[in-house]
């Protein structure tokens, strides 16, 4: 194979596996090629990514020695993602009784949620994840596009249990906006003990689906390791239960009288403008 040829293959090859430390005897063999031709190929590729703001190329040590790739989104790019969302989420005509936003047409576009999943998964990358967890609906789809980066399964917690999906541990909780007592189900076998867990969900007012699912967390004995959002709701008046989060947009001032509506950047932007010793602080604890 030419090396041209082969750069495109082991580019698609990260590309669809990252995080997953492969050997360089394993490129050799596949390509039937020196291991000191693949390491060249490896130095072109890995520069590349990160002119391109995709993350980088680890090299891992060990006998039989090996690279995987970390994927991330330049900040540059998140940046202007965040804004073109925030323009679009801007439309007064999007404004829903509650003061709720319709985001159901961009969970619904492949390209606009796979762009999300991007950033999310960018600042979630270098934390050992074993899994992403969302609550049916709406955050199943955030929660697969977050979880194809990390190259981690997704595990649904549901309102209702499902015959079909074996015995199920529940816990009541409150609700934060409405104060009402919800049931929330996972099955016993959809998450190992003492598991690594990334929470994602769409829209977070004042945290009581998000609180919810870290208690049954707890029932695993399970380790809250992230929670992202896509939205969250600025509101004075609610009493915010959850500390901890990354959120892409920060919807403020709705005024359904007035149809108006103000659109602002959510903590991402603060978390990526921490110095890198304080983001390594934050990761520790």
């Amino acid at each position: 194979m030419k090396r041209s040829d082969r750069l495109v293959s082991l580019t698609n090859y990260f590309l669809e596996n990252p995080k997953k430390h492969t050997s360089l005897p394993y490129f050799a063999d596949i390509y039937d090629a020196a291991k000191s031709s693949i390491s060249e190929d490896l130095v072109i590729i890995d520069r590349v990514l990160k002119q391109e703001g995709l993350g980088h190329l680890q090299s891992v040590a060990g006998a039989a020695g090996g690279v995987r790739y970390i994927p991330d989104y330049a900040k540059e790019k998140s940046g202007q993602f965040i804004a073109e969302l925030m323009n679009t989420l801007a439309d007064p005509n999007r404004i829903l009784p509650g003061g709720y936003l319709y985001m159901s047409d961009i969970l619904g576009d492949p390209k606009m949620v796979k762009q999300i999943g991007r950033v999310l998964a960018a600042t979630f990358s270098p934390l050992e994840i074993d899994v992403v967890m969302t609550v049916a609906t709406k955050g199943i789809p955030l929660a697969y596009a977050v979880a194809s980066v990390l190259n981690v399964p997704v595990v649904i917690v549901r309102r209702d249990p499902k015959i079909t999906e074996g015995s199920s541990v529940s816990i009541n909780y409150v609700s934060g906006s409405s104060r009402k007592v919800q049931t929330m189900v996972l099955p016993k076998r959809s998450l190992q003990e003492g598991a690594n867990v990334c929470i994602v969900d769409d829209f977070m007012k004042a945290g009581g689906t998000i609180t919810g699912m870290t208690s049954l967390l707890e029932e695993f004995n399970a380790n809250v390791k992230a929670i992202g959002v896509l939205a969250e709701a600025d509101d004075e008046e609610e009493d915010r239960v959850v500390e901890s989060y990354t959120s892409l947009i920060k919807i403020k001032n709705v005024d359904i009288k007035q149809k108006q509506i103000q659109v602002l950047p959510g903590n991402i932007i603060d978390q990526e403008n921490k110095p890198a010793n304080e983001n390594r602080a934050a990761d520790k604890n």
